[in-house]
This record gives C-alpha cells, structure tokens and sequence, in this order.
C-alpha cells in the first residue's frame, strides 16, 4: 500500500515562535511575550508568571522570534521549492482582538493573515490553521484569570467566528486548539493560568479544560454554520502512547491511567461526552466540573471532523516510585528513560515505533482521519559553506515516517504530515533559537543576533524528494 494520492506533505510553525512584531500594527501582548529566553529560567517564568510580570529580562525571543512577520513571501516561497502541499501556522489572537474581550476586531491584524493565505494560495499551498495556538492574549489571563473564568468561552467564540467568517474561502483546516492537553502541564501556556497559594491546581486546571472543550465545541459550530463542510474542523493532542516500565500488573494500570489522562480531551471533543473514567479520576483529584446548561448538547452536538496531533516521543511509568530516580523530558511530559531508545540533546526520547503505537491506537479509539501535525528533531546544528549537513534529522525523520507509512498500512486513515519547525523558529519550552527543527537555517542566535538571513539545510533537498514521491523515496 502507499500513502493517498492527495495526501497533504507540509510543514508547520506557530505564530508566537516565529512572527516577532510582537507590537506592531496594533497587536496586544501575548502569553509569551513576557517569558525570557534560556532553559531555566524559561521554566521557572512558565512555573510563575506572576513573577515573570514583574521581572525586567535581557532577552525576550518572541519580540522579534525570526522576523516572519516581514519575511513570510521569502519563507513561503522556499516552502513552495519543498513542495508542499499544505502549511501548518496558527492565528495570533492578539494581533486580532489585542486585550482578547474587545467588540470589534484590528482590522490591520486581519489584513496580515489575507496577505499571508493569499500568498500560500498563490502557490498552491493548502493553509492548516489552528486558532489558539499557546496565544491566549495576556490582558486575559491579568485581568480575568485566564481560561479559569468562563467569560473566555464568549471572548473565543467571537475570535473564532471572526476569522472563520474572514478567511472561509481561504482556509479549509482549521484547528480549535494546539495541543488542548497542555493545559494540564504548562497551565500558563495552555490556559493562562495563574495559581493562589494553596488552592486545588488540579480543579482550576480541568475547570479550564472544560471551559476550552465547550469554546472548541462552540468553534465547530461556528464552522458548520459559515462554511458547511467545505470547512473541516480538528482537535489537536500534545500525543505519544505512555508504555508500563514493565509486564507488573500495577504497571499496566498506571500505563492506562496516564494515557487516559490524555485522551480524556480527545474523548470529548471527538465522541462528544465526558468519558465514564473521568469520574473516578475527578473524585480522585477532588475535582468537581461546573457546568452551565447546554454545556452537555453542545459538546455533543458539534465533535470535530479529524484528530490531529504531536508526536516527538513514547513516555514510560511505573507504580513503584523507586524507579523515579531516573527521569527524562519529552515535550513538557517527565517520563521515566526506556533503556530501549535514545534520547536527543534536550531528552527527548527518540521512538519511531511508538509512532506506529499511537496512531493505531488513536484511529482504533476515534475511527476519525488522523492528521500528523508536528513531528521533528530538535537539535543543535552547525551553519559551514552556507549549509547544514544535518544528516541526523533525515536519519530521525526518515524512521519516523516509515512508521508512519507502517501504520497507514495498518489501516490507519491518514490525511496528511506537517513537520514541526520546518524553517528554523523560536522553541517553546525554552525560548532557544540553538534548539533547531527546520529544513531552513535562520542565523539568528538565542539573544536574538544575527542577520536573520535564510539557509537551505541538506535536509532541505531530502524532504523536497520525500514529497516529490509521495514518500515512495525516504
């Protein structure tokens, strides 16, 4: 078997990582441009941001990120000599409602994104956009607590209905969330959350999951009613099967636990309830879900069309907490190493197999088109002669997708494949530029130097014959 003959080959970015013009045409402040660059101290401002708002940092890299704002005709141009099908961005919030709870939109911010699809158009780039993308404006969570406060659902359901109107005979994917689970992990990322000493963390956070699984649902509503199924409307999982460290039965269960406590999101916004194990780990967690009447018709009323996801690596548990003294990080998930596989440079485990396990395991639950929205490696490389010979990220992204192919062989229903950070961009975690992805080098470093110029990787020309092929040559 081989891959559809329209399958959708691209690439994938995030406008708080790349655009910079982080004031520029009447656009407000986001979630992420009060964080500094720089591992630790990244963390540590995600972890409090409440002490992030007051601190005054050297170096803030979504400021200017690498400069897409102003360059995006040249980037999508390279796109374009790729190949691709299809290219994954998401919408600042900000640059369109600025504070987030305004009545009318900034017309100028608009008008960035009709330039920006057009020229995808142009090229005959399919635009995959995903509305929330870690881009909650900041005015939302200062003022409102973030995604705490139910009066969020009404601010998103306007954004969304606003670009959904603005762009139907652009944009045919949409996303309603980056990686919804995330607000589990990096609250402040994923829900602009803040927490007061000694409140219950867990109820705040799935108090906020509800309230963005009813804004999702409400967005697909949205959808259905502007553009029918000419628009096709995805939830998005920050993915990776969590293995048991061994065949001990109260390893399974802590496997399945902790698999559960993702695909609960997915659940929901595909099948359109609340899981029945969810009461259980509610109880567990102290955690009582207020919900308004209508809430339980509207999830039901309007799931998503496909599941789209993450994937960078498998996580590992155990029920025996002797076993955590060796952890690992992956994607903002700690998970204990697999003496099976090998880890990148930020420790990340490297699991093309575990690729193949969890799209299976996705189309098994949902029995919904998959779409691979981001996958890649993050990795240090080095610019000579105006080239990168970046080897190691064919290698890794090579494997991966003759998983990929395995699974769609599997049976697996598959629409697409966007790499993460196909031109080099900002990193989230860490607010690194060293932490690099894409197929295009972007010299600019992590105190933000450097000419900005662009730079075709050797990985660059592999991906073009990957595409060029319809993954029949990796």
């Amino acid at each position: 078997m081989s891959l559809r003959k329209d399958f959708l080959w691209g690439g994938a970015i995030a406008a708080n990582q790349a655009e910079g013009a982080y004031q520029e045409d009447g656009k407000g402040l986001a979630l992420v441009d009060i964080l500094p660059a720089g591992g630790d101290q990244r963390w540590d401002a995600l972890a409090h941001p409440e002490k992030a708002l007051k601190t005054t940092y050297d170096h803030y890299p979504s400021h200017e990120a690498i400069d897409f704002y102003h360059s995006y005709k040249e980037d999508i141009k390279w796109f374009a000599e790729m190949g691709f099908k299809v290219f994954r961005t998401s919408i600042s919030w900000p640059r369109i409602f600025p504070k987030g709870d305004e009545l009318e939109p900034n017309e100028a911010g608009l008008k960035f994104y009709d330039d920006l699809f057009d020229e995808c158009l142009k090229y005959g780039i399919e635009p995959l956009v995903t509305i929330n993308h870690f881009d909650t404006p900041l005015y939302l969570a200062t003022e409102y607590g973030g995604w705490r406060n139910r009066k969020l659902i009404e601010f998103y359901e306007r954004y969304a209905r606003v670009v959904l109107e603005r762009y139907k005979d652009k944009v045919k994917y949409w996303l309603t969330f980056n990686e919804i689970n995330m607000v589990l992990h990096i609250p402040f990322f994923g829900g602009g959350l803040m927490f007061e000493a000694g409140e219950n963390e867990d109820q705040v956070k799935f108090q906020a999951a509800h309230h963005q699984l009813v804004a999702s649902s409400l967005a697909t509503k949205a959808a259905k009613e502007i553009n029918g199924e000419n628009f096709k409307v995805g939830c998005m999982l920050a993915a990776g099967d969590v293995y048991p460290y061994s065949c001990h039965p109260d390893d399974m269960m802590k496997a399945i636990e902790a698999n559960r406590n993702q695909y609960f999101f997915i659940d929901v916004q595909s099948q359109g309830e609340y899981p029945s194990y969810t009461k259980r780990m509610f109880e567990d967690l102290d955690v009582k879900i207020e919900m308004e009447q209508g809430d339980e018709e509207i999830l039901k009323q309007y799931p998503v069309d496909f599941i789209s996801f993450s994937y960078y690596s498998s996580r590992l548990t155990s029920a025996d907490p002797n076993r955590y003294k060796d952890e690992t990080s992956g994607n903002a998930f700690e998970s204990l190493k697999n003496p099976h596989l090998e880890a990148s440079e930020w420790g990340w485990q490297i699991d093309p197999v575990g690729l193949r396990v969890t799209m299976n395991n996705l189309y098994d639950r949902y029995k919904k088109p998959l779409f691979i929205v981001e996958n890649g490696l993050g990795a240090v490389d080095k610019l000579e002669n105006d080239t990168v010979e970046d080897d190691y990220r064919i290698e890794y992204m090579r494997d991966h997708l003759e998983q990929m192919i395995e699974a769609v062989n599997d049976g697996v229903d598959l629409l697409g494949y966007t790499s993460w950070g196909c031109i080099d961009l900002v990193s989230a975690g860490t607010g690194e530029m060293k932490k690099r992805y894409g197929f295009i080098y972007v010299d600019r470093d992590n105190e933000g130097k450097g000419s900005g110029k662009r730079y075709k990787k050797k990985s660059f020309d592999w991906y073009k014959k990957v595409i060029e092929t319809n993954g029949e040559q990796l």
